[in-house]
Order: C-alpha cells, then sequence, then structure tokens
C-alpha cells in the first residue's frame, strides 16, 4: 500500500501507511479523496478504468474502477490462482476499446519471494510466465489499431532480499524494476542496451529514478495535469519525445511550478513569488530559502528555452537537478515530529525505568541476581543506537543466552557432587548444544539474510528426515497431553481423545504444507495421512484443531476449577479443631503440587496451538525447547536456580526463541503464512490473534513454561521448609500457602521483565528522537519501535503479566 501511494500520487507515503497495510480490512487510508494520475485519467472521459489482482487498489481507489476483479495480497501460500485471476481477463480487455487504463497487479513472484525466496525452484517457471503475459500485450499494442497509442509500464513496487522479504533498506529490497515499452518509444533508444547485465550487489543497472517520478512522467506523456501533491521529477530520458525545446522547457517549468507549490504550503512562505534579494541568498536562512535561491539559475534557462534562444544543448540538466534536490529536501521533510510530546514521552519511560528499578531492588533480594540483569538491560539499551545491531539484534541473545546457560551450567557443576566428564556429557554438552541449534536454525536480520542455515542445508534438502522430526515433535506433545490428563479422564477416553487431537493437528500441518510447499512433502506423509481426511479443506482442518483445542482447554479449566474446590474442602476440615480422636486418614492432597499438574495441562494444549501456528521447518524447535526446559526445571530441583535467575532465563529464551523461528526487527519479517487458519474472512482480531502467535509462538511458550516451573519453585520451597521448621511454625506455613508467598514470586517475575522492558523502551524512544534524522530512521528506527511497542504491550503486558498472572493464580485458586 505505500509504494502504491508513492507510484499513484507521487508523494512520500508516512510510516503509519506501512502499519495499516498489514490490516487487510482499513479503509481508512483510501485516496478516492487525493489527486492521483487515476482520478486525471477518470477526469478525461476518454475511456473505463479497470483493474485486475491485488484488491489493495480497490481499497485505495473505491469508487474509481468501472470493471475490477480484487484478490487478497495475504494469502501468500497461492503462487497460481491469484495470477491466473488476472491472466484469464487479460485476452477479453485486450479486445474491448472501451478502457483508457487498465491495471494487472500479479501476486504470484511477490508470495513466491516470501515462501522460498528469490532462489525458489517456483521463481524461474513464474518469471517465464511473466514474461509470457509480457510478450502477449505487446504483440497485442502492436498488431490492434485500438492499441496503437497504448503505453505499457511494467514495474514492481518492491524488491526482495535473500530471504524474499522486503521493507527494510537493503539495495535487493528498493531497487524494482521499471519499463516502459511501445512501438513509438523505440526512436528514443540512442544505442542498443545489453541484456542481460552481469550481477551488481547493488542492483543499479542502466538507470535509476525515485518511485515517485512516475506521477509527473505519466501525467506528461498522456496529456493530464500533474497530481497536486507530487513530490517526483519528470524523467528526463523522455523530453526528447517533444522534438520543440519550448514543449519540453514547459513541461519542465510545471513540473518545477507544481513542486514549488507544495513547498510554500510546507513552509508557510511564498519564497517562489519573487526574487530574493542578493544578500539573502549569500547566507539563506532555511533550507526553502536556499532552494529559491538554486531556483533563480534554472528558472532563467527554461525562461530562454521557451522563447527559442539559443543556449546549451545540455540546458534541461540544471533544471533536473533542481527538481531532485527540491524532491530530497521534501522527502526527508515529509514528517513533523512534535518534540514536546517526544519530550513527554522519553520522561514518562525514564520514570518508568526508576519505578522498574525500585521494584526490582525490592522484589531481587540478591544482588548476585540483579547484576546480570542490569547488565543485559543497559548493553541492550546502548545497542539500540547503532543501526547495524538493531538489524542484527539476534546476535546479542545469542550472545547473552550462551552466556547465562553457560554459567548456570559452571555453577550447577561446582555445586554438585558429580564429576567434571559425567556433568560435561550428561548436562553442558547438550545444553550448549540445543542453544547453538536455536542460532543456527534460521539465519535473520539483514546481513546474513538468506545465508545457509539448518532448515536450508538439512530439512529442505532432506524431507523424510524433517518430517521424522516433526513427526517427533508430535509424539512428544501427544505423551504430554496424555499424562498431563492422566488421573482426570478414564483411560479409554483421554488416550482416544488426545490421539484425535493431536493428528488432527499433525494432518492440518501436512496438508498446508502441501499446498504451501508442496516439494516438502513425503509420499508417506501424503498416502498414508493425507488420504484419511481426503476432501477436507485447510479451514476445516484448522477450525476441527482449534475446537478439539477449545474443548480440551475448557475441560482442564473444569478440572482445575473443581480440584480447587475439592482442596479446599479438605483444607478447611483439616484445620478445623476435632472434639475426638478420629480414624487414621491419609494425608490430603496439597494445594499447590495439584494445581500446578492442572495448569500443565492447558502448557501441553498450548503447545499444539504453538505448533499448529509455526512454519513445518520450525516446528523441530520444540525439541530443543523441552532439552532447555528440563535443564532449568532439574536446577530448580537440585535448589540451584532462584525466582529471578528464572526470570532473567525466561527473558533471554522469549527473545531467543523468536529471532531462532525467524523473527527479525524488519517489518518484511513479519510470517503471515499462519494468519488464516480456520478463517475465511478478514476479521482483525482473529487474525491478528493468529498472527502475533505465528511470530511470537516460542516466546508465548516460555511464559507458560516459566510459570509451571514458578509453580515448581514454590514446591521446592515448600519441601524445604518442611525439613527445616517444626510444628510451632505450621501457622506460619498455613498463612504462606494462603497466598502470601505465592504471589511474592510472581512479583519476582513480573519485576524482572518489568525492569528490562522498561530499559529497552526508554532506550528505542531515546534513539528514534536523537536519530529522527538518521538516513535510516524509516527503515531500521522506525520498524524497530513497533516491534518494541510489540513486545512491551503484547509480549509484556497482555503475555507475560494477563497470560502469566492468570496461569499462575490458577495454580493457588
Amino acid at each position: 500500500m505505500p509504494r502504491l501511494k508513492a507510484i499513484t500520487t507521487g508523494s512520500v507515503p508516512s510510516f503509519l501507511d506501512v502499519v495499516l497495510n498489514l490490516d487487510e480490512g482499513d479503509e481508512s487510508s483510501s485516496l478516492a479523496s487525493q489527486d492521483t494520475w487515476l482520478a486525471q485519467m477518470k477526469a478525461k472521459g476518454t475511456g473505463k478504468l479497470v483493474m485486475y489482482g491485488d484488491d489493495t487498489w480497490l481499497k485505495l481507489f473505491p469508487g474509481t474502477f468501472d470493471r475490477a476483479d480484487g484478490t487478497t495480497s495475504f494469502f501468500v501460500s497461492d503462487f497460481t490462482e491469484v495470477d491466473h485471476n488476472v491472466t484469464r481477463n487479460i485476452p477479453g480487455e485486450l479486445r474491448n476499446d472501451d478502457w483508457n487504463t487498465m491495471i494487472l497487479h500479479y501476486l504470484g513472484l511477490d508470495h513466491i519471494g516470501h515462501k522460498g525466496g528469490p532462489r525458489s525452484p517456483h521463481m524461474v517457471p513464474k518469471q517465464r510466465e511473466m514474461d509470457g503475459i509480457v510478450n502477449q500485450i505487446y504483440k497485442a499494442i502492436e498488431t490492434q489499431d485500438h492499441l496503437k497509442s497504448t503505453l505499457f509500464v511494467v514495474c514492481g513496487d518492491h524488491g526482495m532480499n535473500d530471504a524474499g522479504n522486503h521493507g527494510a533498506s537493503s539495495p535487493g529490497e528498493t531497487s524494482p524494476a521499471l519499463l516502459f515499452i511501445s512501438p513509438k518509444l523505440k526512436g528514443l533508444q540512442k544505442k542498443t542496451q545489453d541484456a542481460p547485465l552481469p550481477d551488481a550487489e547493488d542492483f543499479q543497472f542502466y538507470s535509476t529514478v525515485e518511485q515517485s517520478d512516475l506521477a509527473p512522467t505519466l501525467a506528461a506523456l498522456l496529456g493530464f495535469p500533474i497530481p497536486k501533491n507530487n513530490l517526483g521529477a519528470l524523467i528526463p530520458e523522455f523530453l526528447s519525445i517533444w522534438p520543440k525545446k519550448t514543449n519540453q522547457a514547459y513541461l519542465l517549468h510545471q513540473n518545477a511550478r507544481q513542486i514549488q507549490t507544495v513547498i510554500s504550503a510546507a513552509s508557510g512562505t511564498k519564497t517562489f513569488d519573487s526574487a530574493l534579494a542578493v544578500s539573502s541568498c549569500a547566507s539563506p536562512s532555511s533550507d526553502y530559502e536556499e532552494l529559491a535561491c538554486d531556483w533563480q539559475g534554472p528558472s532563467n534557462i527554461l525562461m530562454s528555452a521557451r522563447v527559442g534562444d539559443d543556449i546549451d544543448p545540455k540546458w534541461a540538466l540544471p533544471v533536473t537537478m533542481w527538481l531532485r534536490k527540491a524532491q530530497e529536501l521534501m522527502s526527508g521533510m515529509a514528517s513533523n515530529y512534535d518534540m514536546s510530546r517526544l519530550i513527554l514521552g522519553q520522561v514518562a519511560a525514564l520514570i518508568a525505568v526508576i519505578f522498574g528499578l525500585y521494584a526490582a531492588t525490592k522484589a531481587i533480594s540478591l544482588t548476585s541476581s540483579l547484576t546480570p540483569l542490569l547488565v543485559i538491560s543497559i548493553a541492550y539499551s546502548i545497542m539500540m543506537f547503532a543501526s547495524s545491531y538493531v538489524e542484527e539484534e539476534q546476535h546479542f541473545w545469542y550472545l547473552a543466552t550462551s552466556t547465562w546457560f553457560g554459567y548456570l551450567s559452571f555453577r550447577g557443576f561446582k555445586r554438585s557432587n558429580t564429576t567434571f566428564p559425567r556433568h560435561l556429557l550428561l548436562t553442558a554438552l547438550p545444553l550448549l548444544s540445543a542453544l547453538r541449534l536455536l542460532r543456527s536454525w534460521n539465519q535473520t536480520g539483514q546481513k546474513f539474510a538468506g545465508t545457509p542455515d539448518i532448515v536450508k542445508l538439512f530439512l529442505e534438502p532432506n524431507p523424510h528426515f524433517m518430517w521424522f522430526l516433526v513427526g517427533l515433535t508430535y509424539v512428544r506433545a501427544h505423551q504430554q497431553l496424555v499424562d498431563s490428563f492422566h488421573g482426570r479422564i478414564p483411560v479409554p477416553v483421554n488416550f482416544p481423545a488426545m490421539t484425535g487431537l493431536v493428528l488432527a493437528a499433525f494432518t492440518f500441518k501436512a496438508a498446508f504444507t502441501l499446498e504451501d510447499a508442496p516439494e516438502l512433502v513425503v509420499p508417506f506423509v501424503k498416502s498414508s495421512l493425507l488420504d484419511f481426511t481426503r476432501g477436507a479443506s485447510l479451514i476445516a482442518r484448522a477450525r476441527a484443531v482449534f475446537v478439539g483445542l477449545g474443548l480440551a482447554t475448557a475441560a482442564g479449566m473444569g478440572f482445575i476449577l473443581w480440584e480447587s474446590k475439592t482442596v479446599s474442602g479438605l483444607r478447611l476440615r483439616r484445620h478445623q479443631p476435632q472434639p475426638q480422636p478420629q480414624p487414621r486418614q491419609p494425608p490430603p492432597k496439597k494445594k499447590g503440587p495439584a494445581k500446578a499438574e492442572a495448569v500443565t495441562m492447558l502448557q501441553n494444549l498450548y503447545t499444539i496451538l504453538a505448533l499448529t501456528q509455526s512454519r513445518t521447518t520450525n516446528i523441530p524447535l520444540f525439541l530443543v525447547f523441552n532439552l532447555v526446559y528440563g535443564f532449568l526445571f532439574a536446577e530448580i530441583d537440585t535448589g540451584n536456580l532462584s525466582t529471578a535467575e528464572l526470570g532473567i532465563s525466561s527473558l533471554l529464551l522469549q527473545y531467543a526463541s523468536f529471532f531462532a523461528m525467524g523473527g527479525s526487527n524488519a517489518i518484511s519479517s513479519v510470517d503471515l503464512s499462519n494468519a488464516y487458519n480456520g478463517v475465511s474472512d478478514f476479521s482483525v482480531v482473529l487474525v491478528g490473534i493468529l498472527t502475533y502467535v505465528g511470530n511470537w509462538a516460542g516466546a508465548v511458550w516460555w511464559v507458560v513454561g516459566t510459570v509451571v516451573l514458578l509453580g515448581r519453585i514454590w514446591r521446592r520451597d515448600q519441601r524445604l521448609d518442611e525439613g527445616k521448621r517444626g510444628m510451632e511454625e505450621m501457622k506460619m506455613m498455613v498463612k504462606k500457602e494462603q497466598g502470601q508467598s505465592q504471589t511474592g514470586l510472581f512479583k519476582t517475575y513480573v519485576a524482572v521483565m518489568t525492569l528490562f522492558t522498561a530499559f529497552s523502551v526508554a532506550a528505542v524512544m531515546a534513539a528514534c528522537t536523537i536519530l529522527r534524522t538518521h538516513l535510516f530512521v524509516w527503515t531500521v528506527f522506525s520498524p524497530k519501535y513497533l516491534y518494541c511497542v510489540a513486545w512491551s504491550l503484547g509480549q509484556h503486558l497482555v503475555v507475560n503479566v494477563g497470560v502469566g498472572g492468570l496461569l499462575f493464580w490458577l495454580q493457588w485458586l
């Protein structure tokens, strides 16, 4: 959407357009009331406007097109139907003579890039298909009389990086192709262009223009006024179409005057209405005044050209250079910053840091636990002021996670009685190997995006091995589900029910992969599992999984509430005075352990949801998560891990898992492939939740797991208390069981997460404010700010505090 705005209006889109682009139902960014070349072509009244392809055009220009057939651009798994829907309309439209503008927006190449990158096996066949479309249209222009004056423009609204994504600032993403085709343009070629050219890392091959230049160029070629908000410059190579110098000067003068009108409106001055004094130009007081001074030379040249004076053959160069300078100035000032609000927000963020520090010092008693948290927070904050570190943030988390867990492993060895070789073989080596797998699973960021990783080197070339790991992950999830419901549901019901749920989830993922990347589906999966549910649509499969998860979750919640009442009744009878001796009874179930086991049901059910919303190649990562989780579990049982240290571990693993699963600080890395699972019509709430879970699946998994481990810490401390305290202290134990010590655990965990969140928000806000004129403010720092919002509001407040607090409350209900 932002690029389409630039192409049609000639203006610079705002960063808000990038955010609204993710909301398929948004209509607030409509261009129906703005001046665009589409509006100018409609106003000419020489024919109808038709459009086929990406339905973003229909949202941007409601009521503009007389014939249209839109296709949603967010079902990125579809490489064929989105294009066939366009191509099938071309022959008929080429025969029609009632239109003056036809938009054909193909999505297949974009979808292939998102799914498999520029080297996907689907890429070359799709490019050849597009070549055939171009050839078909050009032959029609050459042979059909009513198309003889047609201008055929082939362009991309964006490129892609080595991972197939776009939205950042790499050359591949910001260098889409632009081609003007017409038999009438053959005379402009002064020399034959070689094709193909050798590869170039910067993708600069022939000549380079801005996307906004398309608007004034089309205005000149097709004979309509330049859109009012245009900041583009007429592409000078087309000037030779008009043999008379006076016509060329007129077009350039119209382009310059139109931009001057925009500058005057932006500056609130009438700088270009009269000649400036020589003294003013000697020391201009503003960029606008300097631009007005620079205009005097090109203005005189245009006056001479328009009256036919004999001037330098390169007379147009100073004018085009001035247009470029004006374009750069206005593009750089496209955003107005309210400094008072920026400063107010920064002050609020610093206050949050102070309160976070105060809360952390109160909740974390050990300096040894607070120090590493402060080191992580401060180092991360400093890193936010460097664009390269923001782009490659994943390395910070990988290094911090490996260092922290290496320290925990070494400390555990020192406190244990085991030998070093045994500890190295059974604990340290598997743990550090698991963290190394996390780091190497998906290459992300900017510099190394698309380079070899575990997915590209081992899983995609060996789909049998991939499905073995995927199957192993689902088997492990099935075992955990059956175990967590054991004793609550009869075995004849428990095992078949959990098996059906896991099989539904697995077959959905297999069917989804068959549609998304059929080359990854091995015959065994296709024949033995997909044939079992042949005929079911992806939407029906996904809904079956979600319904099963919903029913199982409702059952789990019911067991938690039932056990809460049962345990409460037992506890009441236990503490009531007894008038006479009672027969010996078995000891009642304790509140903590029973509830923790029940909440584990919800943890295992979320695992199924996380697998459903993850890419197939990322599913085996949950085996790695389980290995690290087992290490934390053992460290808690041996008394080596405090609540604050568990919080630090969770913080590191939440971020490390996000990047390990392919996330980055670029808008282009937002994975939308699972955003429509089970959804037939767009819903901002449902699609938003599914998108969040799909991108933060690992991070949310660690939040749920951390809550369960907090219960484990409480039970460990209770066992220690029971061994140390006498009967006189049982009253204090009862008081703690009623909630005092339990809430203290969760408060400590929240204090850890809040302190880091406060530091990160303050640092990102400060970086965006201080570096607001930085070259990469819109491509690096602004996307990072959006991710900061997602982490602080979504992950911290909603997931850590909200969902985590709910699960923790259920343990001690």
